[in-house]
């Protein structure tokens, strides 16, 4: 008996190496497909709210009548258009992932597959970013053919694009473990993304404003996200790149690691 107890024992090793790739590259895959699936509300519809705004104030303020950080008005806006955007379906994404898998019960699925909280948050995060690139893309395309708009600095796009939608994706994953019902995810968005967004300078350069409200806009982390996407465009900036670059990676590494925590707990999905 106790030969056939040795002969038979089960290794308490992991099999999958230090990091389960296949898991982790199935768990994006199929968060892309989630997304994929319903385009046109995750995607073609962002991009048309950009479109209504970009139109609405055009209408409203006219493109010869202002003149900020010495480009037209429309040119200053529409890239701060596309990165608001950028930054809201990042959180979208994430906080619904989790969101819905609670509500459904399917969480479970997750729960139990042979993935790590790292390679889970993980996954989750890049569909974020994935889905953000994609809205950025065929966003400056479509703007490209109806705004004086041209890519300066591709490096800027590209960096500040994946570093929103990382810090975005990860706070999504902190709502969406949070969050109980869709009340308390319309909450985070209506009191905090959305505010947050709109008071970054997407519409105005910070420099109009009094001191002590410039000082307060560079502690918003939206700020930096919005204004270094537009210097990819436009080469200027109301604050500066690289603090701001600084800022974003620390916030981008910190958010990330509550997110693991979180999920590693089993923050409100386990009893």
């Amino acid at each position: 008996m106790v030969e056939i107890s040795k002969k038979y024992k089960l290794k308490n090793t992991v099999t999958f190496g230090f990091v389960n790739w296949i898991g982790l590259w199935t768990l994006y895959k199929k968060e892309v497909l989630r997304f994929l699936i319903v385009w046109i509300q995750t995607l073609l519809s962002p991009i048309i709210s950009s479109l209504l705004f970009l139109l609405v104030l055009a209408l409203a303020i006219g493109n010869e009548r202002a003149d900020v950080l010495g480009y037209p008005f429309i040119t200053f806006l529409a890239p701060g258009l596309i990165a608001m955007q950028v930054i809201q379906q990042a959180f979208s994404h994430s906080s619904s992932s989790f969101m819905i898998g609670k509500i459904q019960g399917n969480i479970v699925d997750i729960l139990y597959a042979p993935l790590s909280p790292g390679e889970v948050t993980t996954a989750v995060v890049l569909a974020s970013a994935t889905r953000s690139f994609m809205i950025a893309f065929i966003s400056i395309i479509i703007f490209y053919f109806l705004v004086d708009i041209e890519i300066r600095n591709i490096y800027a796009v590209i960096f500040f694009t994946l570093i929103s939608s990382i810090i975005l994706g990860c706070i999504g994953v902190i709502a969406g473990l949070w969050a109980e019902k869709f009340d308390h995810m319309a909450t985070v968005t209506s009191f905090i993304i959305i505010p947050l967004s709109f008071l970054s300078g997407t519409f105005y350069s910070i420099e109009r404003l009094p001191e002590i409200l410039q000082t307060i806009s560079k502690c918003n982390p939206f700020f930096y996200m919005i204004d270094g996407f537009r210097y990819g465009f436009l080469e200027k900036s109301d604050g500066s790149i690289f603090i701001g670059s600084i800022y974003l990676v620390g916030l981008s590494i910190l958010l990330w690691f509550v997110s693991y925590l979180l999920y590693k707990k089993g923050y409100k999905i386990k009893s």
